[in-house]
């Protein structure tokens, strides 16, 4: 009887970190970290100064006052102040943020993988065509290598 040797931790870890997903894993946060400066660069530098060109950059200073009297700002302040102008500008950012990532990379990289599937589609297509008719080929000189024989057998 023999025993399999159960891997060790360092032959288990080994083996987590050579999986293909755990590298395209580090490789996306990498791509994803250095992705984002420049979705950032973009929202603040373009999308933002168009965004203040209609209204006002910084919506953090609108509240509405629930309980009076809603005086001072900061640690200084008296009442109870809701701040839907904070929570309005961190909803617009996303999705401006989410508009700039979909129209200025996603949708082009789906377009892009969308021609080269159907280019692949169509070279695999070809090839089957090919792979058809050399069968096609090899059937019709079979029958006729068959037909020889036969014909050769009744003429002894």
């Amino acid at each position: 009887m023999s025993e399999k040797k159960q891997p060790g931790v360092w032959e288990g870890f080994k083996a987590f970190l050579m999986r293909g997903n755990v590298i395209d894993l580090a490789v996306a946060v990498v791509i994803g970290a250095a992705f984002t400066n420049i979705v950032n660069s973009v929202v603040k530098g373009i999308i933002n100064p168009l965004v203040g060109a209609i209204g006002t950059q910084n919506l953090d200073s609108y509240s509405s006052c629930l309980k009076d009297p809603c005086t001072g700002t900061g640690d200084t302040a008296t009442g109870i102040r809701i701040m839907w102008g904070s929570v309005l500008g961190a909803t617009l950012s996303f999705v401006i943020t989410a508009a700039v990532v979909y129209f200025l990379m996603v949708l082009p990289m789906s377009k892009f993988l969308a021609r080269q599937a159907a280019r692949q589609k169509a070279k695999e297509g070809t090839q089957e065509i090919i792979e058809v008719s050399e069968l096609e080929v090899l059937k019709e000189i079979r029958d006729a290598l068959l037909a020889q024989r036969g014909s050769g057998n009744s003429q002894n």
